[in-house]
């Protein structure tokens, strides 16, 4: 069991938002009879902000450890002032690393995203690639623990042969490039009349999906897109159990857990080759990488899927025994067991510990390119 803990990070379903993983993963520690404190559930940035601080001083002597997750953008700096808090109050904290922005960003500021990754007990990330791009900054080796899921309860159906059922999941933003996926599936309804495409995903208000309808409607697509909007996540494994082939066609991306979702249920995955998707997708194993933005090698993928039902079903099966390791059971007590460490490791010589990471960073340059949400559908 682990010691007390806060944890820091999106909790937005309270106030209407998408459900983050940090909410599940609360929950998942008090099941196991962990005391857990939570911010911030507020939206609003600056109220967003003061939340956090507030709960991190008046809270203090109810938790021992604190869990900061840390993103790019403005995000980043709200992690940065609850860091600054907890090390005046002499709490240990563990930083978990998320987006496939991160890196880029951390090239912008070097030396901030220095001095942050070096003054945490432990630094932690979901993925193998945010690991190998961000080591650099970091004075102790990033642990990689992955995104759970609760493998049972998402039903697998062994693709193969397939079906010209596409779904894609995810927030309708630009940076998930939702028209990519009407692309293809215009390129694929020349050979395949009964092709068809689910669209799962709330609106993030940046007029990706009134463009992505927009094209739909251009291509004469009307009859064979159904756009659902948000789901709830308990609907999730029933939405992806109807279709035969996901489409991930983000610009930027990590490790997105509706793609683990995917291959838990036995889809066969498509997905641009970009940030940390080569590091859950192996190619031609347990999936099909193409390049970012190419509707036509997208398609070609797909077609493959179609056409040979035993590479097909070889990808399903090798996709569901991926994701079997990834299960919470096995997840929720490799973070027990370091957060268990990091409490009864002591207090760390902060200053010093800081300051040999600032020596090792370059020069900071400009400002950061914030282009990234704080909370995704993923």
């Amino acid at each position: 069991m682990s010691p007390p803990l806060l944890i820091i990070g999106n909790f937005l379903s309270e106030a209407g938002g998408s459900r983050g993983a940090s909410e599940e993963f609360a929950e998942r520690l008090r099941g196991n009879g962990c005391g857990v404190l939570t911010t911030s559930w507020k939206p609003a940035k600056i109220a967003r902000l003061a939340d956090m601080m507030m709960t991190v001083i008046k809270r203090r002597r109810d938790y021992a450890v604190a869990q900061v997750n840390v993103y790019s953008g403005s995000a980043f700096f709200w992690a940065e002032a609850t860091c600054a808090a907890l090390r005046l109050l002499g709490k240990p904290y563990v930083l978990t690393l998320h987006g496939g922005n991160l890196p880029e960003f951390a090239a912008s500021w070097p030396r901030r995203v220095g001095y942050l990754l070096t003054s945490a007990k432990a630094v932690t990330a979901p993925s193998g690639y945010l690991k190998q791009r961000l080591d650099p900054y970091c004075a102790d080796e990033i642990r990689v623990i992955p995104n759970p899921i609760e493998v049972e309860a998402y039903a697998f159906r062994e693709r193969g042969p397939v079906r010209p059922n596409l779904v894609w999941l995810r927030a309708f933003h630009n940076i998930y490039d939702p028209m990519l996926a009407v692309k293809v599936l215009d390129a694929l309804t020349t050979r395949y009349s009964r092709a068809r495409l689910t669209m799962v995903g709330p609106d993030k208000t940046d007029g990706s999906l009134q463009q992505t309808r927009m094209e739909a409607k251009r291509a004469g697509l009307d009859d064979r897109i159904a756009f659902l909007g948000h789901v709830s996540k308990k609907d999730v494994p029933q939405i992806l159990g109807g279709g035969d082939v996901f489409l991930n066609t983000t610009k930027v991306d990590n490790t997105p857990v509706s793609v683990i979702e995917a291959m838990a249920c036995g889809l066969c995955v498509v997905s641009t080759r970009v940030g940390g998707t080569p590091f859950l997708i192996s190619n031609e194993e347990d999936g099909l990488l193409v390049r970012c933005g190419d509707a036509r090698a997208m398609a070609s993928a797909v077609r493959r899927f179609l056409e040979a039902p035993a590479f097909a079903r070889s990808c399903s099966q090798n996709a569901r025994r991926k994701v079997e390791k990834w299960n919470w059971t096995n997840v929720l007590g490799e973070w027990e067991r370091l957060f268990s460490t990091v409490c009864s490791s002591g207090e760390a010589d902060l200053t010093a510990k800081c300051a040999k990471g600032i020596r090792t960073m370059e020069p900071m340059t400009t400002g950061p390119r914030d282009h990234e949400t704080t909370a995704s559908f993923s």
